[in-house]
């Protein structure tokens, strides 16, 4: 039978939550994307627990929270331990929106989900590939193969190729086939026929105006706002679509020499822009021609300012501005606190470039009509001060002297029971460690050391020659070189060292301005003062489609290109899913799957592969033919099996039938004809046709948009008496082809 192919959705089918999905090959289970909403909601995550731990690696394709954010969460609680695949891109834009993430909710919150060094460690998994690049994946999944191709959506973003035995999975959720300013265009229509195809169904309802209207419209808004002496907001993601719309303001105001100040404020702005600096490469084919010729970075940002901190932009002189500011929920993070600064003024616009998850802010104010008034909670850090702090420091101190001490009876424990096991069982100085009465007293701390006392009550054990002291030797441990160097014994200990010095970045090796380092190691005694407060949206709410997904229409042409066997549909509300559903059944292929969460769906195929061995005394035999950059012969063989049972292709028996001239190739009407013009053929095209000569005619007959590609499906057809004319032409079309 064919490879065994089974998909089990753990979040994201029939509504918009994040996505996740488990691949199982041949009983190698893939994770492919593990997302979580800004609500850091752990109820979603239910399912992904129940299999985390069968997870053999992990896939991941943007660098958004929706499709990569509870990773650092799964792997400290829920015990996933799988390598992790990725782009380049997706590794650093997605540690960096991490970071911004856990900054904005701790600046509200007691978040404890996870921590900095929690997004390092997860990170420090990730196997970084290019695009095109395949991977053999080695172990339990010996013989899968995993490629990522260009998605579009966000910079890095993937369609991800795997195979196996020859037959194509392929998982492509929130494609774009719009070439933009710095991103090409998907590639998921340069595959055909693949054996099973995840997609979603997220856009098949809306429908887009062109690239240059929708972005004339967002100029004319924000222009708008900006000469009636109004400020605009755009909330926006801290490292995915913003690329996009930072390069539309720069470009436009370079342009018009417009003088109004942009600024992108997040808790990473400045390492983000660092970053896209250095992925030229991966972005349009415009950015990075343009960089070869002129050395000229589209990221080098003229009007744009980075901010890292609400003050420095509170510091500003008021008047019309534009701030790009995270987080585009407005759940938390920079956008929600302005927001509630700016809504309550009618020359101001908040300009929604994306939908809002589902039961935010941003999604409320996005409905129609959208509210007059909306309650909030505004949370700030404050420093603690007065009782607060004394009652602080005395926690923080008691906790340090119990976990010294119990750090110190540990240690003794250790220490007896290392004794007990090195020396002779007869030894007569041996001290039986069950006699001897521990107290808290026992341990009195002199500088980084501890000193052990006799206390009353020691009973010396009936074996031990005379009354002595606990003694415990410290043995030191050896090695080829000498003996081995504790580094601890040589650190100077300091109450605040351990924060002090707290790394950033771990390992990674990730940019960061100083603003944010500051933030990150800032460990001043702090609290979270809420309160609940009231705004009255007065000014304009406008929403633009700025996400950077195909629309509807595409999307059903691109599914009826790609003609998958299998259709598999994911994330998309329950009325897009079904719509696309029926669309598929009719027009793409007769087996479309839309599963519940946690419904697992057999979509192996109905092909059977197997596997042949070719024998030596058969290859010997074969005459292969040069076919551009590739050999290729006839082979006439009979399958019989080797001495270990694997099955095998013999010489024949009998002779081989001869074979029919093949041409191998495909050619272009318009290319052929200028072929012809050189050879001093009189040629034109006329009524579809290329009219050779006075009497040939050759034309092209078949449909292209059937599924199977124009190699499959269309001829070259050649027409006209026969003549040495029409001998004279067939000749030079034959000599366009390769001739087996």
């Amino acid at each position: 039978m064919g490879t065994s192919v089974q998909v089990t959705p753990l979040c994201g089918v029939y509504n918009e939550d994040p996505l996740s999905y488990l691949v199982s090959i041949d009983g190698f289970n893939l994770l492919i994307d593990c997302g979580w909403n800004d609500h850091f909601d752990t109820s979603i995550l239910h399912p992904l627990s129940r299999v985390a731990a069968t997870v053999d690696a992990v896939l991941l394709s943007h660098p958004d929270t929706l499709h990569l954010g509870a990773l650092p969460y799964a792997m400290k609680h829920l015990g996933l331990s799988a390598p992790v695949y990725a782009t380049e891109p997706v590794f650093r834009l997605g540690l960096l929106t991490m970071y911004d993430h856990y900054l904005s909710r701790k600046q509200i919150s007691e978040f404890d989900l996870f921590t900095l060094d929690d997004i390092d460690s997860a990170f420090q998994n990730i196997t970084r590939l290019t695009y095109s690049q395949n991977y053999h994946i080695t172990g339990k999944g010996e013989g899968i193969v995993i490629a990522p191709h260009v998605a579009g959506h966000l910079l890095g973003g993937t369609v991800w190729k795997i195979t196996k035995d020859g037959e194509d999975v392929i998982y492509a959720v929130d494609f774009n086939h719009r070439k933009e300013r710095h991103l090409n265009g998907t590639v998921l229509e340069s595959f055909v026929r693949p054996a099973v195809l995840i997609t979603d169904a997220y856009n098949s309802l809306n429908n887009q105006p062109s690239r240059r209207q929708r972005d004339q419209e967002f100029l004319d808004a924000v222009m708008k706002t900006l000469r009636a002496d109004g400020k605009v907001l755009l909330p926006v993601d801290t490292a995915g679509r913003i690329l996009e719309l930072i390069l539309i303001l720069e470009q436009y105001w370079a342009q018009h020499h417009l003088t109004y100040p942009i600024f992108f404020l997040t808790y990473v702005s400045s390492s983000t822009i660092d970053y896209a600096k250095s992925f030229l490469e991966w972005m349009s084919d415009s950015i990075a021609k343009s960089f070869e010729h002129t050395r000229d970075n589209a990221f080098l940002l003229k009007h744009v300012t980075l901010l890292i901190n609400k003050s420095e932009l509170d510091n500003v002189p008021d008047g019309p501005k534009i701030v790009l500011a995270s987080m585009a929920s407005l759940e938390a993070g920079f956008s929600h606190d302005i927001f509630v600064e700016w809504a309550a003024d009618a020359k101001n616009l908040v300009l929604f470039t994306e939908r809002g998850q589902f039961a935010t802010l941003a999604r409320m104010l996005q409905s129609d009509p959208p509210p007059k008034a909306v309650k909030v909670t505004m949370s700030k850090r404050v420093p603690l001060v007065g009782e607060e702090l004394i009652a602080y420091e005395e926690e923080q101190n008691r906790m340090k002297k119990e976990e010294a001490l119990k750090a110190t009876l540990i240690k003794e424990e250790e220490s007896k029971a290392t004794i007990k096991a090195d020396l002779p069982v007869g030894d007569a100085m041996v001290i039986d460690a069950g006699t001897t009465h521990t107290s808290s007293d026992a341990a009195v701390m002199h500088g980084d050391a501890y000193r052990d006392i006799l206390i009353d009550g020691f009973v010396p054990p009936l074996s031990s020659a005379a009354p002595m002291f606990p003694f415990y030797d410290k043995s030191s441990e050896w090695d080829d070189f000498g003996e081995i160097i504790n580094p601890d014994d040589y650190v100077i200990k300091d109450e605040d060292m351990d924060q002090a010095f707290m790394p950033v970045g771990g390992d990674i090796d990730a940019k960061f301005d100083e603003g944010s380092a500051s933030l990150m190691l800032d460990t001043t005694p702090s609290k979270v003062v809420s309160s609940e407060l009231t705004v009255q949206v007065k000014c304009s709410l406008i929403y633009m489609d700025f996400e950077g997904r195909s629309d509807g229409r595409s999307i059903k042409s691109i599914l009826a290109h790609v003609a998958p066997l299998k259709l598999v549909l994911v994330h998309g509300s329950a009325e897009a899913t079904e719509h696309l559903k029926q669309h598929s059944v009719k027009h793409v292929c007769p087996h479309v799957f839309a599963p519940q969460i946690e419904e697992t769906i057999d979509v192996t195929s109905d092909l059977c592969a197997y596997k042949v061995q070719l024998s030596e005394k058969l290859m010997s035999n074969v005459l292969f033919k040069k076919l551009g950059d590739y050999e290729i012969a006839w082979v006439d063989a009979e399958v019989g099996k080797t001495e270990s049972d694997m099955l095998s292709l013999l010489p024949l028996s009998n002779p081989a039938p001869a074979h029919k001239s093949v041409l191998v190739g495909d050619i272009k009407m318009a290319d052929f004809k200028q072929f012809l013009a050189s050879k001093g053929v009189q040629v034109e095209f006329a009524g579809g046709a290329l009219r050779c000569g006075e009497y040939v005619t050759l034309r092209k007959v078949g449909d292209a948009s059937q599924k199977g590609g124009a190699a499959a499906i269309q001829q070259i057809v050649i027409e006209g008496p026969l003549s040495e004319e029409y001998y004279k032409i067939r000749e030079y079309l034959y000599s366009q082809f390769y001739s087996l």
